[in-house]
């Protein structure tokens, strides 16, 4: 029984990271033509939830990650408010406004008679250049650490704290990516698909599963190279910046990934970090420090 427990906890580990963004991706089609929208979208990303809910219980990789840190109610806070609804009106206000004043322009760029499925790998392309930009420089300039450090104080990754996230650190990514890929003239089914398809990159990123990903880490960002990237340590946490696609990691020497040692699993920020939601809202206002001394991370 040892010996098939440890061959399906194998073929799990390869196969789970694909599937569930595979099964995930499905889905939302299936909702998306029915006509269900944004609620069915909701419904496939709960969904996805649930399934690693179980899967971390299951499979962790981290079993202390099990453990509660007292930032459940903080991170559902960070997740709907910030999160969620940073997302939602600058989406709202952006896809479904701006869009008509940027579309006539530039429609001549975005090639519109491509499959949908390669316009989507365009768009995701696209968006990844800027969401690489800002992910970057919310590590590099102390300005924008200030808000990126709530997300990089948490002390265990798992699939509930994905969305912590300051709201500003949140709207510098949204703005930088959306109005690129309007630029570049993605039609609305593009820039909804590629929203998704990074909400559920996101949640898989966080997750506390047992995953192995091997060679799909050099395409797409994976728990693997995420877990690198909150090291409390410089060299190692200031890499792997990439939201979906790790193009931009590998072409700019940010891409990180040592095979002879796993993840650090003492993570976090040498700064102290309000343990209340409102208290990390203020945080950022109150403190310009780096995460940790250039000497002290080393």
């Amino acid at each position: 029984m040892g010996c098939v427990s440890r061959q399906l906890r194998g073929f799990l580990a390869w196969s789970l990271w694909p599937g569930l963004l595979a099964a995930s991706i499905f889905l939302t089609d299936i909702v998306l033509r029915d006509g269900y929208g944004i609620l069915g979208f909701n419904a496939v990303y709960i969904s996805l939830a649930a399934a690693l809910f179980a899967l971390e219980r299951l499979l962790p990789y981290e079993r202390r990650w099990l453990d509660n840190c007292g930032q459940i109610l903080p991170d559902l806070a960070h997740t709907l408010l910030n999160k969620g609804m940073a997302q939602g009106f600058v989406l709202m206000g952006t896809v479904f406004g701006i869009v008509l004043i940027f579309e006539p322009v530039s429609n001549g760029y975005w090639p519109r008679d491509w499959p949908l499925a390669l316009q989507i790998v365009l768009g995701l392309t696209v968006s990844e250049a800027a969401l690489y930009t800002a992910h970057r420089l919310s590590h590099e300039w102390p300005l924008l650490w200030r808000f990126h450090a709530v997300h990089h104080s948490v002390r265990r990754l798992w699939f509930w704290n994905t969305g912590r996230f300051h709201f500003v650190d949140t709207l510098v990514s949204i703005v930088l990516s959306v109005p690129l890929m309007l630029l570049a003239g993605a039609p609305e089914a593009v820039i909804i698909w590629a929203n998704a398809i990074t909400a559920f990159i996101g949640m898989l990123t966080h997750c506390n599963v047992d995953l192995r990903c091997g060679p799909l880490s050099y395409l797409f960002n994976t728990p693997e190279l995420h877990r690198w990237h909150h090291s409390r340590k410089l060299s190692e946490g200031n890499k792997n910046y990439g939201e979906n696609l790790m193009v931009f990691d590998l072409l700019l020497g940010t891409f990180f990934l040592p095979r002879d040692r796993r993840p650090p699993v003492d993570i976090g920020i040498g700064d102290p970090m309000p343990p209340s939601f409102f208290g990390q809202l203020a945080q950022p206002f109150r403190s310009c420090k780096r995460r940790l001394p250039a000497a002290a991370a080393e």
